[in-house]
C-alpha cells in the first residue's frame, strides 16, 4: 500500500476532491496555489491546499468557492475557521485541509517551509 501511495504525485493523480478544490480556488483568482502531499508525513490529513488572495474579501470568496465546489459531490467541511477576519481561512475536510492566507500571513506562518519535506505541486 505504501508503495502505491509513493508511485506518482502529479496533477493527474490528485484525488477528485483535491482537484475540484484547486479549480475552485483558481476560479476565484487565488495566487500561489500549491498542494502538499502529506500522506507519508502526517496522520491528521493527506493533503494541504495552500493559496493566498489580495484582500480579506477575496480570501473569504476563495474559501467559499471551495466549499461550494465540493458540496455537490456530497463533501462538506468538518470545520471552517477564520472566516471573520479572513487573514487565514482554514477549511478542514479531514483528508484535505485548505489554507487561504493573506500574503502577509502566508509569509509569516510559512507552512510550505514547515512541511518542506512534502511533495509539492504548484498551479
Amino acid at each position: 500500500m505504501a508503495e502505491e501511495k509513493k508511485k506518482r504525485f502529479t496533477k493527474r493523480s490528485l484525488p477528485p476532491n483535491v482537484r475540484l478544490a484547486v479549480e475552485a480556488a483558481l476560479g476565484r483568482k487565488a495566487e500561489g496555489v500549491c498542494v502538499l502531499d502529506l500522506r507519508e508525513l502526517s496522520s491528521f490529513t493527506d493533503f494541504f491546499l495552500i493559496a493566498h488572495g489580495t484582500s480579506s474579501r477575496q480570501n473569504a470568496a476563495i474559501a467559499e468557492a471551495v466549499v461550494a465546489a465540493l458540496k455537490p459531490a456530497g463533501i462538506r467541511p468538518l470545520s471552517v475557521e477564520g472566516r471573520e477576519s479572513a487573514d487565514w481561512v482554514l477549511v478542514d475536510y479531514g483528508s484535505l485541509v485548505v489554507h487561504v492566507f493573506s500574503r502577509a500571513a502566508r509569509d509569516h506562518y510559512g507552512l510550505e517551509s514547515l512541511w518542506g519535506d512534502a511533495p509539492r505541486l504548484d498551479f
